[in-house]
């Protein structure tokens, strides 16, 4: 399913973008941007018991750790940690990684739609923010090397950057302040 204009355009919070940043190794790390305020959330993706040591399974779970299940069920748990006002959507790209969309639906409650294959325009608030976390991880190093607490950290750190597309505010600035408005105001983040 794509996403309607009320999701693409940015205007409304709590739209989300999604993708996977990819390392040696198949490791994988998840990354989640909320459209309006850059506000970002990274997903621990650890390998499984038995990766590298046992034989691929045709069909079987990807012990990568950035199979279908790992990922809804990473991003089921980063979305109970987000007020309701910031739990409409979430656009990704055309993966594997999100065959099981469906199961996370039902789940969560969040829609979710679907880039045009080969559009990664479609997510450039994501884009620019893989591109951000290539200075903490860069492009050929084993990513599942670091533990849930460290990915924490560089999260904290991007979300603490100040950004021109939202008047020199942090991601996590713009984020308190869409917050603040939500409670003293309802109406603020309808749509």
């Amino acid at each position: 399913m794509f996403e309607p204009i009320v999701v693409a355009d940015g205007a409304v919070p709590g739209h989300w973008e999604g993708d996977l940043i990819l390392g040696l190794g198949s490791s994988a790390i998840g990354t989640l941007v909320e459209r309006t305020t850059r506000f970002t959330m990274l997903l621990h993706l650890p390998r499984m018991a038995g990766h590298g040591s046992e034989p691929r399974i045709n069909n079987g779970p990807a012990l990568a750790g950035h199979g279908a299940e790992a990922v809804r069920d990473a991003i089921s748990r980063a979305r109970v940690t987000l007020p309701d006002q910031l739990r409409r959507s979430l656009t990704w790209d055309q993966g594997a990684e999100m065959a099981q969309h469906a199961h996370l639906r039902i789940a969560t409650g969040l829609h979710v739609y679907f880039c045009d294959p080969h559009s990664p325009w479609q997510r450039g608030t994501n884009e620019n923010t893989n591109g951000l976390l290539r200075q903490y991880f860069p492009k050929g190093t084993d990513l599942s090397s670091h533990r849930a607490h460290d990915i924490e950290a560089v999260a904290t750190a991007l979300n603490g950057r100040p950004r021109k597309t939202l008047g020199w505010q942090s991601p996590a600035e713009a984020l308190a302040l869409l917050l603040k408005a939500a409670n003293t105001d309802p109406a603020a983040t309808t749509g």
